[in-house]
């Protein structure tokens, strides 16, 4: 089987705008003021609005990471409850999408998982509006490269290894994610998961 991996993003152009000191009434607006526009999200964090361009590389990728998880899980028994990018919102405060958001064991309002494919980087609010919701595990997946971060007292924490899913291959995921054929991804992942 020949592996050919994709270069994340070659073929998009990081669009990506961030407005300070907006208040939430004027995000609402806003808010308003793009609803029907393709291929755009808002999200707002304590007076940062983050307006970003969401392209067929994204979804891709984002789409595929959910594929693989969900047969992670299937494989696994692993009882989970998927969210994907619903909105999540403390009123007046925050209010944002990550692409992929997972609660285990039990529904419940505040996702166990989010995860975030990043197309822009050095978002000021990148784990703060996670905070602000008490979001216990963080993923970001950028050019090819996962970024874990675990809720504790004084904030979030990177670690190397979720504590979520403590025992899911991150290295072979990211293979898997990488590889040009989703169905020879998917197959690999699973047969690797069966071993």
């Amino acid at each position: 089987m020949v592996q050919v991996p994709l270069k994340p993003f070659s073929v998009e152009p990081k669009q990506y705008i961030l407005l300070r000191g907006l208040t939430w009434e004027k995000f609402k607006s806003l808010q308003t003021d793009f609803e029907g526009i393709p291929n755009v999200r808002l999200s707002y964090c304590e007076g940062i609005l983050e307006i970003m361009g969401i392209g067929k590389p994204h979804e891709l990728f984002s789409y595929q990471l959910g594929l693989l998880l969900g047969i992670y899980f299937t494989e696994k028994a692993i009882v989970y409850f998927p969210s994907g990018a619903f909105s999540q919102v403390v009123e007046g405060i925050t209010e944002y999408q990550a692409d992929q958001s997972f609660c285990f064991e039990t529904d419940k309002p505040v996702p166990d998982l989010c995860i975030e494919i990043v197309v822009s980087s050095g978002s000021p609010t990148k784990l703060q509006k996670y905070q602000l919701m008490g979001v216990p595990e963080v993923w970001f997946w950028e050019d090819g490269v996962f970024e874990l971060y675990c809720l504790r007292q004084s904030g979030y924490e990177k670690v190397s290894r979720s504590e979520c899913l403590p025992d899911l291959d991150l290295e072979l995921l990211n293979r898997c994610l990488m590889m040009a054929s989703p169905v020879e991804a998917n197959t690999m992942f699973r047969a690797a998961l069966q071993v």
